[in-house]
């Protein structure tokens, strides 16, 4: 089984380099090396205490604001130094990279306090193991995945995302799930292939299965929040948090869904799910405005003077290229794959990187518009995202085959 899709796959990529002109590579190259150089500017500029982690610059600002362990975000610096190891072979990066991840080890020494442990754990020190093969990183991993499974609620069939009091989720009497939650179950996914419980396996499908049926509106449009009957397991609404309205496309919710289902896809080879990923995609790339970086929420009445986020389109950006490598319509898969790379030319340009500006990869990401927080700024994670994908697409021009099985891209 493993090793047709293998020949699938090797053929779909010969079939979509050959459809799609070959991105120039010295850009390719550049866009990369300049990311290298702001990751050194900022190592250099960084406290001698690796529990501070930087997280986002305030729009105008040039300084870091720094979060500890406990912060979802706080994997994300580690995982740009990983990747920044991974594109040079430098030791520098390595030492650094496992330095921030050490860092992050005790989230597993108590309760999971939300779902974002997955986002923690797996962007640090699940690259970490893909690039180093370090049995203590495995042993973490496999203890964070136990840990997150036991936020998962079999009588709702997905895993609670907020175990505290969030408006509008009415917890403890209603069990929430947001759309970012499905990033997580890639940590359930590699746990239960590398020796951990095989049942993580079936919270992870379970997960998926319910989002696929209870967080999306007719038109494959996201909800960002959904509430459950914590005794029944039923639906009770779907509202936001993050985004403009309950009724809106919150632009990052839906760049959370394009890459989760994909990752579902490739973790279960599930139909289902490569079917549901191209309409929950293609919906987003319709309403795109002409530079493919999507103002912060499809519906912001005050569009086009609202603030874009740079964070959503690095994470389509790097969702889409892998899409494009399982997409059995050549066509199609051409298309994803050329959007992912004009996504990733915008985001190249002067308007989203940083530069001189401050010493993170991108500018206009926003956080949490409603809440008043991070708007217009430089966030980790559309750094992190961004890095990604750039090193996807060479890895893709290079012929290399991409795939990601058990944590490991060959």
């Amino acid at each position: 089984m493993y090793l047709r899709s293998l020949a699938k796959i090797s053929a779909a990529m010969a079939i979509i380099l050959a459809a799609c002109d070959r991105p120039d590579d010295n850009e390719l190259s550049a866009a990369l090396d300049y990311c290298v150089g702001q990751v050194r500017k900022t190592v250099q500029s960084l406290p001698a205490d690796s529990a501070r982690i930087p997280r986002s610059i305030a729009y105008g600002k040039t300084e870091w604001r720094f979060v500890n362990y406990r912060d979802w975000t706080s994997g994300f610096w580690p995982g740009i130094l990983w990747y920044t190891y991974e594109y040079t072979q430098d030791t520098l990066w390595k030492q650094q990279a496992r330095r921030y991840s050490q860092a992050l080890f005790p989230l597993v020494d108590s309760a999971a306090i939300d779902h974002d442990l997955g986002f923690q754990v797996f962007t640090s020190i699940g690259n970490g193991y893909r690039l180093t093969g370090d049995t203590m990183y495995r042993t973490v991993l496999l203890r964070a995945a136990d840990t997150l499974a036991k936020l998962f609620n079999p009588k709702t069939g997905t895993i609670l995302s907020w175990p505290r009091d969030v408006p509008g989720v009415d917890w403890p009497l209603r069990h929430n799930t947001i759309m970012d939650n499905m990033i997580n179950l890639e940590l359930l996914f590699w746990a239960a292939k590398q020796g951990g419980n095989k049942e993580l396996y079936n919270i992870a499908l379970k997960h998926a299965e319910t989002t696929m049926l209870n967080h999306f509106r007719p038109d494959f449009t996201s909800y960002h929040v959904v509430v459950y009957d914590t005794a029944t397991g039923k639906k009770i609404k779907g509202i936001t948090h993050q985004g403009y309205s309950d009724s809106s496309m919150w632009a990052r919710g839906q760049s959370w869904a394009i890459y989760g289902f994909t990752m579902v896809y490739r973790e279960t080879n599930d139909k289902r799910f490569l079917n549901f990923v191209q309409q929950v995609t293609d919906v987003y790339l319709k309403k795109l405005p002409a530079d493919h970086i999507p103002y912060w929420d499809f519906n912001a009445p005050d569009i086009p003077a609202a603030p874009r986020d740079a964070s959503a389109a690095a994470v389509t950006a790097s969702a889409l290229l892998e899409l494009s490598t399982f997409v059995p319509d050549t066509t199609k898969a051409a298309y994803y794959r050329q959007q992912a790379r004009e996504m990733l030319q915008s985001l190249s340009t002067a308007r989203y990187q940083s530069r001189q500006l401050n010493n993170a990869l991108l500018l206009h990401s926003t956080g949490h518009k409603p809440n008043g927080g991070e708007i217009d700024a430089s966030i980790i994670y559309a750094d992190y995202y961004y890095l990604e994908a750039l090193l996807r697409l060479k890895k893709i021009t290079a012929g290399k085959i991409f795939i990601k099985a058990c944590g490991k891209i060959q």
